[in-house]
């Protein structure tokens, strides 16, 4: 099969290289899944430079989202059948089969069943984004239930999760503000659902989230230290602040602020996530997608052969979602 490879993290077009390797077999408890469609994330990018990890023992084949048709199963595996189309999370998670190849092979809790009637593009934007808002979201435990009739600040809703947070909060009877950099990413917001739409970048922002929120049960957050004084704006009692990203410089935390308010900062990186929570977060996104709740991103498609390109527009931050076609 041809696969997208790297043998050693640096820069794209250093490392990567498209290649002819074995089609791979399933294992106990394994799927192998021939791949319609490979979702790229920031992740994928920085475990590629090097920036999250060591080089790979013998070979990678990237990314950890995408879609595709079951093509066998291995022993003991009855959650999905051979023929059925599946959107995958964690491909390449502890496994060198990722879906930057016309197959690929995971352990089978990773495929989930995709709608009959939701396109591939759907499938491939689901995946790391989808189930970390749906964390961010369910981290404090009350279930999605408690999210009827709350309201929920998502910093930077025209993102990969905030998109997801915005559809999946709606879809749960939240009321949500968002926070953008620009119109065109307004936009994008709106069309995911949010109630309100504020450019963090205008005077007066913090008012207007303040207006129609008052208090926020919940804020999905990708900036912590750009936006604390927004978040703690907003926060009160029970408010939990889930930080889904990184930046280049720890925050300084206003502890006796964070006390006063009696609000909590949660920590949100997906590979971590205990597994009953994260089945219960990849759960609610396949609920999402069948009651048709959920939106594919703004998809821009390369061929496999162009996987350098497509590597440095996510590492330039491309918006919406590059999808690898092999």
């Amino acid at each position: 099969m041809k696969a997208a490879i790297y043998r050693r993290t640096g820069p794209a077009a250093e490392v990567l290289a498209v290649e002819d390797v074995d089609v791979p077999d399933p294992g106990p408890g394994e799927v192998r899944v021939r791949i319609t469609g490979s979702g790229v994330n920031p992740t994928d990018w920085k475990t590629r430079a090097g920036l999250t990890g060591r080089d790979p023992e013998t070979f990678q084949i990237p990314h950890q989202d995408g879609v595709g048709v079951v093509d066998a199963v291995g022993e003991g595996v009855d959650a999905v059948a051979a023929g059925e189309r599946v959107w995958l999370q964690l491909a390449a998670f502890g496994n060198r089969y990722g879906t930057a190849a016309e197959y690929s092979v995971l352990p089978a809790e990773r495929a989930m069943p995709l709608p009959a009637d939701a396109p591939d593009d759907l499938g491939a934007c689901l995946g790391v984004p989808a189930v970390t808002a749906a964390h961010c979201l369910l981290v404090r435990g009350d279930g999605r239930e408690a999210l009827r009739d709350a309201t929920v600040l998502v910093a930077g809703g025209a993102g990969a999760v905030g998109h997801y947070a915005i559809e999946l909060a709606k879809h749960a009877g939240a009321r949500v503000v968002t926070t953008v950099s620009s119109e065109e990413k307004g936009e994008l917001a709106r069309a995911a659902g949010a109630d309100l739409v504020v450019n963090y970048r205008e005077d007066g922002a913090v008012d207007r989230v303040r207006e129609f929120a008052g208090r926020v049960d919940r804020v999905v957050e990708v900036a912590l230290g750009a936006n604390l004084e927004l978040d703690l704006a907003v926060a009160g009692a029970g408010t939990v602040i889930a930080v889904y990203a990184n930046e280049p410089d720890d925050p300084v935390i206003p502890t006796r602020r964070f006390m006063v308010a009696n609000a909590t900062i949660s920590y949100v990186l997906l590979y971590g996530v205990p597994a009953p929570e994260l089945a219960a977060a990849s759960a609610w996104v396949s609920d999402a997608a069948r009651a048709g709740a959920l939106t594919p991103l703004p998809v821009t498609r390369y061929a496999l052969d162009d996987i350098v390109a497509a590597h440095e527009a996510v590492e330039n931050g491309a918006v919406g979602k590059v999808v690898v076609v092999p």
